[in-house]
C-alpha cells in the first residue's frame, strides 16, 4: 500500500464534502431565481444534497462493478448516522424530537430499509428494483412539499436566511449560480473517483472485502456533511434539525442512492450473504430503535446517546475482528444479534409503555 493509497483518500473525502456544498449553494440559489418558494428548495435540492457524497461514491461503484461498496457504503452511512453521529450530537447537548419524526419520518425510515432487505434477499438489486427504490424517493418528496406547502409556518423565512435566498440577486447571478452547480457536480465525481480507487487499493492491500471497507472507511467519510450539520446545530441551538437531518438523510440514502446505483450498474448489484445475514439485520434494528428512543420524552438524552455510541464501537469491532479472521468474531456477532439487540429491544419497550401511560395521563 503506497502513500498515494492515503492520498486519493483524503483528497476524495474534501472533493466530496467541498462538491455537496458548493452544489447545494449554486442549485438552491438558482432555483430560487426561477421563482421556486425556498421550502421546497429546502425539500429537494437542500435534501437531495445532503446524500450527494453517497450517492456519487456509490453510483460510481456500482457503475465500476464494485457493488459491495454501493451496498456497504449505504448500509454503514445509515447505521453510522444513527449510532455515531447523533450519539456524538447527543453527547454536546441532548436532542429534541419532533412530533412528525416520530408518526411519520422514523416509520418512512423503518419502512423503507424492510423494503430494500426484502428487496435483497434473492441476493441481488436490479434494474427494476432500483426503478421501484428511485420512483418511491420522487414520491417521498412530493409528499413533504404538499405536506409542507399546506403547514409551512415561519419555514420558507428559515431556509431564505439559510441559503441567502432572500437576498436581490446581482447581474448575472444565474450564471454564477450555474457555474457552482457545474463545479459541483466535477468535484463530486472527482472525489468519488478517488475515493472509491483508494478505497479499493485499500481492501486489496489489507486483505478486506470491499464490503467491509464501504461499510467503515467509505460510510464514515460520506457522512461527514451530515456530521458536521448534525454538531453544528446543536450548538447553535437548532437540535431538532439535528434529528430530523439525519432521519431525512438515512431515507434518501436508502430510496435515491440505491435506486440510482441499481439503475446504472451495467449488470445486478450482488448483494453479498453475510450482509443480509448481520449488516441488513443491524441496519433495520438500528432504524426500529430510534422510534421508542425518540418517543420517550421526545428527546435523545446524553446517555442514550452514550448507548448509540457504545453500540456503534461494538458493531465496528465486529467488522474488524470479522474481517480479520479472528475466531471470536462468530461469537461477538451472534453474542449481538442473539442476546444484546434483543435484550435491548426488550427494555426499549418497557420504556416506550412507562412514557405512554404517562403521556396518557398528561392527555398529550
Amino acid at each position: 500500500m503506497t502513500l498515494m493509497t492515503y492520498v486519493y483518500l483524503i483528497a476524495g473525502l474534501v472533493l466530496l464534502v467541498a462538491g455537496a456544498e458548493v452544489l447545494v449553494r449554486g442549485a438552491a440559489k438558482l432555483a430560487a431565481q426561477f421563482g421556486i418558494p425556498p421550502l421546497v428548495i429546502g425539500l429537494t435540492v437542500v435534501a437531495f444534497g445532503t446524500s450527494a457524497p453517497e450517492t456519487a461514491v456509490s453510483v460510481q461503484s456500482a457503475f465500476n462493478g464494485s457493488g459491495d461498496l454501493a451496498i456497504g457504503n449505504v448500509i454503514g452511512s445509515n447505521i453510522a448516522n444513527v449510532l455515531l453521529i447523533l450519539g456524538l450530537t447527543a453527547l454536546v447537548a441532548p436532542l429534541i424530537v419532533s412530533r412528525q419524526l416520530i408518526r411519520l419520518d422514523v416509520p418512512i425510515m423503518i419502512g423503507a430499509s424492510l423494503v430494500v432487505y426484502a428487496l435483497a434477499w434473492d441476493g441481488a438489486l436490479s434494474r427494476l428494483d432500483g426503478a421501484l427504490l428511485f420512483g418511491a424517493v420522487l414520491a417521498y418528496t412530493g409528499f413533504l412539499i404538499y405536506n409542507a406547502r399546506k403547514d409551512k409556518g415561519g419555514d420558507d423565512d428559515e431556509f431564505a436566511k439559510e441559503f441567502g435566498l432572500d437576498e436581490a440577486p446581482k447581474p448575472y447571478a444565474w450564471a454564477i449560480n450555474l457555474g457552482l452547480i457545474i463545479v459541483g457536480l466535477a468535484l463530486l465525481v472527482l472525489g468519488s473517483n478517488f475515493l472509491v480507487e483508494g478505497a479499493v487499493t485499500l481492501a486489496r492491500a489489507l486483505g478486506l472485502s470491499e464490503l467491509v471497507i464501504g461499510l467503515t472507511v467509505i460510510a464514515i467519510g460520506t457522512s461527514l456533511p451530515e456530521l458536521a450539520t448534525s454538531i453544528i446545530a446543536a450548538f447553535k441551538g437548532e437540535r431538532d434539525i439535528a434529528v430530523g437531518n439525519i432521519v431525512g438523510s438515512n431515507i434518501f440514502n436508502l430510496l435515491m442512492v440505491l435506486g440510482l446505483a441499481s439503475l446504472v450498474a451495467p449488470a445486478t448489484i450482488a448483494v453479498a450473504s453475510n450482509a443480509l445475514a448481520f449488516d441488513f439485520p443491524v441496519m433495520i434494528a438500528v432504524a426500529v430503535a430510534c422510534l421508542p428512543i425518540f418517543f420517550t420524552g421526545y428527546r435523545i438524552n446524553r446517555w442514550e446517546g452514550a448507548l448509540f455510541l457504545a453500540y456503534y464501537l461494538a458493531y465496528t469491532g465486529y467488522l474488524v475482528l470479522f474481517a480479520t479472521g479472528r475466531p471470536f468474531a462468530q461469537t461477538f456477532g451472534d453474542a449481538m444479534l442473539g442476546y444484546v439487540l434483543p435484550l435491548t429491544a426488550i427494555t426499549l419497550v418497557i420504556i416506550t409503555g412507562r412514557s405512554w401511560r404517562n403521556h396518557r395521563k398528561a392527555g398529550i
